[in-house]
């Protein structure tokens, strides 16, 4: 800005020096006075030009410096309560968050989706996270569903399977050891190997819960990651196991449930029923919540957000 300054009184100057000069000459009379005349009005001209330059400068480094000061200047705490499911995808966007906002605190407790919901409701909780739908009596009561990302798990067997489909009362007794032959479902005669993950993994709990069959379950094998239960339904005849959508290769056949292929657009259309959404409800509309808890869902809800919630194998909802 100093530099356009100068310039300024520069051009100035050397309008006004022609000025005087011109006008030393009087025996030119009349042409002499056009040309002064000439100049000086080249030189408001070109002073206007610079000031209208150094104000829009100005104006821009106001701009930038706002926006700047606005980011710095986002404080305070979240506070998040709900669903044990959502962990990871919690942590993960507060982590990512306050990294952007430094001023920022977010914190989460995982004490399971209702207790998030009614945290929300009686305005103890920012935020309650909640692993599946909202119930009618929790909407009536204030809280809005704001879906932030959809969980979606796959059936797996064994590739020499010849069973491509199940229904999913099918999938529910072989899962509760009902089922336990695969020629009860138009396969081979061989004994189905039940696999799953451990107590207290977030993809059992959801293939649990979807299915209804917590705690019922005749597992064969617990494995305690999703690469090891591939590897297990992968190599060995008559396996069937769950994993997360995004984790399937081709070491392994995704079946169809009720005749539905696992896509992510099926899962997306709603059409898929393994699936289940990650909610972050608010106590009213987002547009009604604080600048701080709208900032957060500005950033959840935007590029880097779903990009944080693909990394932890989420199907995201933009």
């Amino acid at each position: 800005m100093k530099s356009k300054m100068m310039k300024m009184a520069a051009v100035t100057g050397a309008a006004l020096l022609t000025m005087f000069s011109l006008a030393g000459c009087g025996s030119n009379g009349a042409s002499g006075n056009a040309d002064v005349s000439s100049t000086v009005e080249s030189s408001v001209q070109a002073n206007n030009t610079v000031e209208s330059s150094t104000q829009e400068e100005s104006s821009t480094q106001e701009e930038s410096s706002s926006v700047q000061e606005a980011e710095t200047e986002l404080s305070g705490t979240i506070l998040m309560v709900g669903s044990t499911s959502m962990e990871k995808l919690a942590n993960a966007l507060a982590e990512s968050f306050m990294a952007e906002y430094p001023g920022v605190t977010v914190n989460a407790e995982f004490v399971g989706s209702s207790a998030g919901v009614e945290a929300v409701n009686n305005g103890t909780a920012d935020i309650g996270n909640s692993s599946r739908n909202l119930k009618d009596e929790e909407k009536e009561a204030g809280a809005v569903e704001n879906i932030v990302a959809i969980d979606g798990i796959a059936v797996c067997v064994d590739p020499a399977n010849t069973v491509t489909g199940l229904t999913k009362q099918q999938l529910t007794d072989i899962y509760t050891g009902a089922i336990t032959n695969w020629s009860e479902v138009g396969g081979n005669d061989s004994p189905i190997i039940v696999v799953g993950r451990e107590a207290g993994s977030g993809t059992r709990g959801a293939f649990e819960e979807i299915l209804g069959v917590e705690d019922a379950c005749a597992y064969a094998n617990e494995l305690d990651s999703t690469g090891a239960v591939m590897a297990k339904v992968a190599s060995t005849p008559g396996a069937i196991g769950y994993v997360s959508l995004d984790a399937v290769d081709d070491s392994v056949v995704a079946l169809a449930l009720e005749g539905v292929e696992p896509t992510v657009e099926n899962i997306k259309s709603g059409n898929y029923f393994l699936s289940r959404p990650f909610v972050m409800a608010t106590k009213g509309e987002i547009s009604e919540q604080s600048e701080l808890v709208q900032a957060w869902f500005d950033y959840v809800l935007g590029e880097e957000g779903q990009s944080v919630a693909q990394t932890v194998g989420l199907i995201t909802v933009n």
